[in-house]
């Protein structure tokens, strides 16, 4: 079954990161993406750009409606994602707790729902 992992963190506090410690980061994030990849769980994955760059998009009664930002103010902003293959919950679950945003922020495990076409 696939799962997506969504990597949540506070942009603020990313930000204010010492320039050593992101590097330790992005690092422990390389030896992380190869480690599923070497496993055969990677299916995808990628950074996101700041929210600052993003655009909420909404159509209401066929208008077009455009938002800079993202929809909701939260205290953590999605910054990156997994697409992987797991056995079941408990193995992505496991998988996700080695993110290394993991410690800073949070991983949202979600199963995808697959078509049969």
């Amino acid at each position: 079954m696939q799962y997506l992992l969504m990597i949540y963190q506070n942009e603020v506090d990313y930000a204010k990161m010492e320039k050593e410690a992101e590097g330790k980061m992005l690092a422990e994030y390389q030896t992380f993406t190869e480690s599923i990849i070497a496993s055969g769980n990677f299916k995808g994955g990628d950074r996101l750009q700041p929210t600052t760059t993003s655009t909420t998009v909404r159509v209401r009664d066929g208008k077009i409606m455009t938002t800079d930002g993202p929809f909701a103010e939260t205290r953590e902003q999605l910054g990156g994602y997994y697409m992987i293959e797991a056995q079941n919950i408990d193995e992505a679950i496991g998988i996700a707790a080695r993110i290394p945003g993991a410690r800073f922020g949070s991983i949202e495990v979600r199963p995808v729902w697959q078509y049969n076409h």
